[in-house]
C-alpha cells in the first residue's frame, strides 16, 4: 500500500475552530497575548541581565526559564496567527518536524529548570547559610546545560523516529500546530513504536521530576512551618507558592496530554490542553515569578527610572 500510495509533502492544520466568525477575535486575542509573553519573558531576561543584584542563582534559572517560555511561544504561536490572518493553514513535512522539535526541545528544557528551582529553593530555605556554597556558580551551569541536554536527546529520540513514518492518506492534522500524537493518528506506518516511546519517555521525565519536585517541597513546607519569624515564614510562602502554581500548571496539562490514557485522540480537550502548556503558561509565568517579587519590581524601578 506505501509503494502504491504517494506520499505527502505537505500537512493541513486544521487549528483552534473553522468558524469563520471567530477567526478575526481570535486573531486579535492571541496576538495581544503573544506580544505580552514575549514583552514579559524578554524583559524579565533583560532585567535579570542589567541589574547586579539580580545575579543569583534563583534568578538565573528565572531566566532561563523565561527564555524557554518565549521560545515555546515563538515556536507555536507565529504559525496560529498566520492561519487567522489568511488562512494559510498548509505547512510542510519538514517544517511540521521542526516545529514539534524545537517546542519539545524547549518544553523539556523547562519541565527540567522547574526541577533545579525547587532544589535551588530547598537549599535557600533549608540550609541558607550553606546555599551560597552550596549553589556556586559550577553547580548551577551544571544543571542548566543538563536540562538543555536532556532536551535535545528527549526530542531527537523522537524526531528520528517520526522519520520511520509515512504520510500517504490524510494530510489533516486536527490542531494548531505540529503535534506528535496528531502525527501518528494520520501515519500510513505503524506507529506503535512511536507512541510507546512517547509514553515511556513523557512518563519518566514526568514521574522523576515531579517526585523531585514534591519530596524538595515537602522538606521545605516542614522547614517554612518550624521557622520562628512569621515574616521568614511568610516570605518563604510566598517565593514556593509561586513556583507550584507554575508546577501544577505545566505539569498537569502535560499530564493529561501524554501520559493519561487516552491522550492524543484529536478532540476539542486536547487542543485546550494544548493552549495551556503552549500559549497561556509561557504567558503567566513572567507576572506569577514578578508581581509579588520585590528584587524584580525593584530592578523594573531602577530601569524605569534611568
Amino acid at each position: 500500500m506505501e509503494k502504491n500510495s504517494t506520499l505527502l509533502t505537505e500537512f493541513v492544520l486544521r487549528g483552534i475552530t473553522d468558524r469563520s466568525e471567530l477567526q478575526v477575535p481570535l486573531l486579535l486575542v492571541f496576538f495581544l497575548i503573544y506580544v505580552t509573553t514575549m514583552v514579559g519573558n524578554l524583559g524579565l531576561i533583560f532585567l535579570i541581565w542589567k541589574d547586579p543584584h539580580l545575579h543569583t542563582p534563583m534568578y538565573l534559572f528565572l531566566g532561563n526559564l523565561a527564555f524557554a517560555d518565549a521560545c515555546i511561544s515563538t515556536t507555536v504561536t507565529p504559525k496560529m496567527l498566520m492561519k487567522f490572518l489568511n488562512k494559510n493553514d498548509m505547512i510542510s513535512v519538514g517544517e511540521c518536524f521542526a516545529q514539534y522539535y524545537f517546542f519539545c526541545i524547549s518544553a523539556t528544557t523547562e519541565i527540567f529548570l522547574l526541577v533545579a528551582m525547587a532544589y535551588d529553593r530547598y537549599v535557600a530555605i533549608c540550609n541558607p547559610l550553606l546555599y551560597l556554597v552550596v549553589m556556586s556558580k559550577r553547580l548551577c551551569t551544571v544543571l542548566i546545560s543538563i536540562s538543555y541536554i536532556i532536551g535535545f536527546v528527549n526530542c531527537g529520540l523522537n524526531i528520528g523516529l517520526l522519520f520511520r513514518l509515512t504520510f500517504c492518506k490524510s494530510n489533516i492534522i486536527d490542531h494548531f500546530y505540529c503535534e506528535i500524537l496528531q502525527l501518528y493518528t494520520i501515519s500510513c506506518t505503524d506507529p506503535s513504536l512511536n507512541t510507546l516511546v512517547v509514553f515511556i519517555c513523557a512518563s519518566s521525565i514526568q514521574i522523576s521530576t515531579s517526585v523531585t519536585i514534591i519530596v524538595s517541597y515537602a522538606r521545605v513546607l516542614f522547614a517554612v512551618l518550624n521557622m520562628k519569624s512569621e515574616r521568614g515564614r511568610r516570605k518563604a510562602f510566598f517565593t514556593c507558592s509561586a513556583h507550584l502554581l507554575s508546577v501544577s500548571l505545566f505539569y498537569g496539562t502535560l499530564l493529561f496530554m501524554y501520559v493519561s490514557p487516552g491522550s492524543g485522540s484529536g478532540k476539542q480537550k486536547d487542543k485546550i490542553y494544548s493552549l495551556f502548556y503552549t500559549v497561556v503558561i509561557p504567558l503567566l509565568n513572567p507576572f506569577i515569578y514578578s508581581l509579588r517579587n520585590k528584587e524584580v519590581l525593584g530592578a523594573l524601578k531602577k530601569f524605569i527610572k534611568c
